[in-house]
């Protein structure tokens, strides 16, 4: 009997969008006092080769650069180019925006990562057509997602990356 290791990458993503601007609330009372119009779930990314090498890089001490609360970002953009292992980044040309982590985040619990970043009323008013999550000193994506998710024109738009490697 041939005995063989496995492991799967899966990524899910959630989208709150509000009427409100997140800047004009306190730390921790926007999510309590306002409610979202409409909330996106669903799943699936395209793990980037850039992505795999930092994770390796990581693990065994050649970088320096975690994505952590202060490291890590989620951007998004309007490029409609089908996602590839060997892009490295969002793909458009002007219209692409990255946030770094809302307090408290990323969290990593039971073989789960979970980014969420913000993007306020003056921020990223475009087509949502492309998301990463992102290391901001190195530059390295750790995946791409190729989605339309709507338009953004105002308010407060919320993306929530989850991602289990089991």
């Amino acid at each position: 009997m041939k005995k063989q290791d496995t492991a799967r990458w899966r990524c899910r993503f959630l989208l709150s969008k509000y009427r409100e601007d997140v800047g004009l609330y306190k730390d921790g009372d926007f999510q309590q006092l306002c409610k979202p119009y409409e909330v996106v779930y669903r799943e699936g990314n395209c793990l980037l080769n850039s992505g795999i090498d930092e994770m390796w890089d990581l693990i065994c001490g050649d970088s320096a650069d975690h994505f952590n609360n202060a490291g890590a970002q989620i951007g998004v953009g309007d490029s409609t180019m089908a996602a590839d292992a060997t892009q490295t980044d969002l793909q458009a040309a002007t219209n692409k925006t990255y946030k770094g982590m809302d307090s408290g985040y990323p969290t990593s619990t039971t073989q789960k990562a979970t980014f969420k970043a913000s993007f306020g009323a003056s921020e990223a008013n475009y087509a949502w057509n492309e998301w990463v999550v992102k290391q901001a000193t190195s530059g390295k994506c750790l995946n791409r997602k190729v989605e339309s998710l709507g338009t953004k024109t105002g308010g407060t738009w919320t993306l929530q990356v989850d991602i289990t490697l089991a």
